[in-house]
This record gives structure tokens, sequence and C-alpha cells, in this order.
């Protein structure tokens, strides 16, 4: 099946090989790189736009975040962006946002079958269009690259992992954690904003006060203390994948006289742990605050898992949270639908493969 070349569960060989390649080439494709925060820059305007067309109404922010994050990786992926009403885009992100959540309920089978299926057809599409147009000395993006070291391989007669079955699996992992992950701590971040809406002043004085009316740039991160602390608060209280992903070893083990039993990790006891956060289960930014305001790291701090199965895209994430949510912020005022006060709004989390927030519309008010 498709999901034995995932290179989020497989091991081996060929998850080594696919996971070596993806990073390789996704860093050369801009992640974590100027070129990428310019990608993201862009995608902030048309995101914009959208928010703005509901002029200050309640509406649900789920399609138009889960397209603006999607279509960062599109481009680092397919090497181009989609229009947000292109249909084979949108259903392509809907669908798989949808069979993320089918993951993490009892229908995981069927739901794994339908993912493959559905997506095995829209990128075989998408890859003979790219296939038609491939230029080995000038590769747009991952499928382009993954393309030109498979023909390259079949030439010289080499067998190799480089396959279909491993590009379709990969890809389907990239777009599917590139998209949901990321997309999903934004909406936390907006609703949080808007349930405390002393915080959200907080944010948006520091950002008139350190910014103005400019663009965020990455570089702003040191200029920019509570923001990133609310930020890093948001991804730790959303536990969006609160069992990482489920890995295991192979084994029991005892490394540097600690017994580690064959088990799965549970990040959500990192991330809530009583002996580490003052307020574990509060929305708390001062966690990353020193006494002077000035922000600090914790080592408990584990959204993105650790060791050699630590998130593949951990700084495109980071780099895209700090861009899109201080950026929204600067232009937008959140708060909750009419008749529903801030102590109404739920923060519930909708249980799936990761936890979203539940059903919810916000007003975003234009303040530029």
């Amino acid at each position: 099946t498709l999901t034995e070349h995932w290179v989020l569960w497989s091991n081996g060989d060929s998850w080594k090989d696919m996971r070596r390649f993806a990073l390789t080439n996704l860093r050369d494709f801009g992640m974590g790189k100027r070129a990428c925060e310019d990608k993201i820059v862009e995608e902030c305007d048309y995101l914009i736009e959208v928010f703005k067309k509901f002029k200050g109404k309640s509406f649900d922010t789920t399609q138009p975040i889960n397209y603006a994050v999607s279509n960062i990786i599109c481009s680092i992926v397919y090497g181009s962006r989609f229009e947000y009403d292109d249909p084979e885009f949108t259903s392509l992100v809907d669908r798989t946002n949808r069979n993320i959540q089918l993951v993490g309920s009892p229908s995981i089978q069927v739901s794994f079958h339908m993912l493959s299926t559905e997506f095995q057809q829209q990128n075989l599409r998408l890859f003979s269009r790219l296939k038609e147009s491939l230029n080995p000395q000038m590769c747009r993006g991952f499928v382009d690259a993954f393309l030109v070291r498979k023909q390259n391989l079949e030439e010289s007669g080499t067998n190799s992992h480089f396959h279909s079955e491993n590009l379709l699996a990969t890809v389907l992992n990239l777009f599917a954690a590139g998209t949901d992950t990321t997309a999903t701590t934004l909406r936390w971040g907006l609703l949080l904003m808007a349930k405390y809406p002393k915080i959200q002043d907080q944010v948006q004085e520091e950002l008139s006060r350190m910014i103005g009316s400019r663009q965020v740039q990455l570089e702003d991160r040191k200029n920019l203390p509570f923001t990133d602390a609310v930020i890093h608060e948001t991804q730790r209280l959303a536990n969006i994948v609160p069992m990482s992903l489920p890995h295991r070893t192979s084994q029991d083990i005892t490394f540097q006289h600690h017994f580690i039993k064959k088990c799965i990790p549970l990040l959500t006891s990192v991330l809530y742990d009583e002996s580490e956060w003052e307020k574990p289960y509060s929305f708390y930014p001062a966690h990353f605050l020193d006494k002077d305001g000035k922000f600090v790291k914790r080592d408990a701090f584990m959204p993105f898992s650790a060791g050699r199965r630590a998130c593949l895209g951990e700084s495109l994430a980071k780099m895209e949270l700090f861009i899109f949510f201080p950026t929204l912020l600067q232009h937008f005022r959140f708060s909750p639908a009419p008749g529903v006060s801030e102590d109404e709004l739920d923060l519930t989390p909708r249980v799936g493969f990761t936890l979203n927030p539940s059903h919810h519309e916000l007003c975003a008010v234009s303040c530029m």
C-alpha cells in the first residue's frame, strides 16, 4: 500500500533515502531561506484580501487559512502557487484536511484508502503536466528534482528507492503535514486572540510600537518578544499532535542508565508537564518571558518532537507562524461572532489525527 512508503511512518533504507532527499531538496527550494519568506509574505497579501471581503462580518477561518498555508508547500513541492478558487487545488486541500480528521477516527482504514486513491489520481495529473515540461537544468520544485533523480538512476540501470510510489507517498506526506499542522496552529492563535482580547491588545501594541505598518520580517523576532511568546504558547497549549506521529522504539532499551520501555511517546506529557510550566492548562504567554519581558526558550517546548523523527518542516512552520500571525494581527482585530461572548468561545478541540479547534466563526475587523 501507499502508506508503506510514507516518510512519516516507514523505516529502513527507503525511509533514510527519502528523508535525506526531502530535507536536502526542501532546503534547496527555499525552506528556511529568504526566498521562502518572500513567498509567505506574498501569500499573506492574498489571505488579507480574502479576510477583507467579509467586511467585519463573522466567518469560518478554516478554508482561507488552509489554502494560504497549503500554497506555501505547493510552491516548494510543485513549483507554483494556486488561486483559492482553483477547483483542483481546493478539492485537494479540502479532501486532505477532511481525511486527516478521519485518520483519528474509527474509520482510519477507509480513510487511508480514500486518501490514497483520490490523492494519487489528482497528483498523477499534476505529475504528468510537470513531466511534460520538465527541464533537468531548471527544477521548479521538489517533484521536478525527484523526477530528474529517478530518470538519471533509471538511465544508469541503478535499482533505487526513487520510484513512483515513493514520490506519491512523499508528496502526500509533505502536502498533508505541511498544510494541516501550521494552518491549525494559526486558527488556534486567532481563536485565542478573540477569547483573550487583553492579550490581543498587548500583541497589537507591540507590533504598532516596534513595526508600525510595514511588513513583519523574520529578523523582527528579537524585537517582538511578547508576540513570539504568544506564538509559542499557542503551540504549547494547542498541542495539535499530542502523540507526535505514532513511532516507538523497536525494543526495550537502556540508555545512559535510563530504562526506556518499548512504547509510543506522548508529547502532551512534556507540553503540559506541571513541573515545567507554571500554568500548564492555561493560555499564559509569560511561560516564555523572563522578568524583564525578554523571550526565553524552554527545554520542555517540543511541539515538533525531537531526534531523527523530528518534524521535517520545523523551520518552515516556524517561519510561517511568525509571518502569518503578526501580519494578520497588524491588519485585523479579531472578536467572537455577534451574540457570542469571549467566555463562550469553546477551546475544546475537535478530535482527529490533529487537534483542531471546534467549529467557530470570528469577526476580522480591519484596523489598517
